[in-house]
């Protein structure tokens, strides 16, 4: 397994130096600056290689740029609306380019207008760290009280809209919003960042697209980069919905592993693949990840470790981002689930054996605390993430001599 860190380049408090101390060995990047729908052109993914291969101080950082994360989906074309059959056309034309600078695996979601969602950034957990958390009752406040979304009352019980008001009424101003700018967050580091009104007005173009016109949407779009994929020798990766569970009234297809049964055969080519994010479908009681990786390894082109623990047993409820041994996804099970799968791949000549992983999200402790990175992504978390999969990993591919 390829140990890979995710950076968002140059602003990104957390710097190539200290990704190459915590023992990475490349990169997830993206390029953030650059608008949904635009080329990534020769020149700008020249410049992002060679950010990521340098450290501060103009050495060599011997960091390769193993992932593209994300290459985004443009609204247009999940919605097949405005300029979709443009964003296609500049989505293989960057796929080109990325392929002819040696780029092998994209990832990519298909979640329509916000991508992950939590209600807080900096949940303060007993031993004083901090992290991320979806609290559904906060979520539940700001979509009957401050979105006002029409319709939200029918997504929501009689229990939990009583709650969600009497969590409104106790709000401050400062308190209500914080919570709307933690909903609207969308993709860290990304060009758009949602205000209230662009999350009416997307929610608007989607009124009359239900899960299966959006499935369509998907299988539409796979089909026009899924056999240009196989062609350059790419491997396209999608992310799972972040929570695993409708919201906003928005249809989600990519939440179980049906979902991804779905995918891998609707485009049957080895090119069209999975981003296993243990995080994302954990959230879900009923996502079983080991198994999702026995059953489905042969198309997971990247992983995410991460764990979160659950607050509640149901399928839609509340969860925080924990360390990444103690959530309730078993890791242990499920990296030896990626192991097996990569001896596989060996045994069968698959030049793609080794799967790359990042230990994603983590808490902020120690120094993250005053650093003040990227929501769920400081340094010292996830160093302590990686070391605990390193472990993990260490132990089950060792062979007493």
């Amino acid at each position: 397994m390829r140990q890979t860190w995710r950076w968002f380049g140059p602003k990104d408090l957390v710097s190539t130096d200290d990704i190459r101390q915590a023992g990475a060995e490349g990169l997830v990047s993206a390029l953030h600056h650059i608008p949904t729908g635009a080329v990534w052109t020769p020149e700008e993914i020249a410049r992002r290689k060679a950010e990521i291969g340098t450290m501060t101080d103009g050495t060599p950082s011997g960091l390769t740029w193993d992932v593209v994360e994300s290459l985004p989906v443009s609204e247009d074309i999940k919605k097949q609306t405005g300029n979709w059959r443009e964003h296609l056309d500049t989505y293989r034309e960057s796929m080109r380019n990325l392929a002819a600078a040696g780029l092998e695996v994209i990832c990519y979601n298909f979640m329509p207008v916000l991508d992950w969602t939590r209600t807080d950034l900096a949940y303060r957990l007993p031993n004083g760290a901090t992290c991320m958390r979806f609290d559904l009752a906060d979520f539940a406040a700001f979509d009957l009280h401050i979105l006002q979304r029409k319709g939200a009352q029918e997504d929501f019980s009689d229990e939990l809209r009583a709650t969600a008001a009497e969590r409104f009424a106790s709000m401050s101003e400062a308190d209500k919003a914080q919570l709307a700018g933690n909903v609207a967050f969308g993709l860290p580091g990304a060009a758009e960042n949602f205000t209230l009104d662009d999350v009416r007005q997307h929610l608007a173009e989607y009124s009359d697209i239900d899960t299966d016109q959006l499935r369509r949407h998907m299988a539409a779009f796979l089909e026009e980069v899924a056999p240009l994929a196989q062609e350059l020798g790419l491997r396209l990766c999608c992310h799972p919905d972040d929570p695993p569970t409708p919201l906003l009234g928005l249809p989600r297809i990519m939440s179980t592993e049906a979902d991804y049964t779905w995918l891998v055969e609707a485009i049957d080519l080895p090119a069209n693949g999975i981003t296993l994010c243990s995080g994302s479908l954990g959230a879900r009681p009923d996502n079983d990840l080991p198994g999702m990786m026995k059953r489905l390894g042969d198309r997971v082109h990247f992983l995410h470790l991460r764990n979160v623990k659950r607050e509640t047993g149901e399928i839609r409820g509340d969860f925080h981002e924990a360390e990444h041994l103690s959530g309730d996804t078993d890791m242990v099970a499920l990296v030896r689930a990626a192991l097996a799968e990569e001896e596989r791949r060996r045994a069968a000549g698959r030049t793609d054996a080794e799967i790359p992983f990042r230990p994603d999200h983590g808490q902020d402790i120690l120094d993250d605390l005053g650093r003040q990175a990227q929501p769920g992504y400081p340094a010292i978390g996830r160093l302590k993430g990686l070391a605990e999969l390193r472990g993990i990993i260490a132990t089950l591919s060792h062979r007493a001599a």
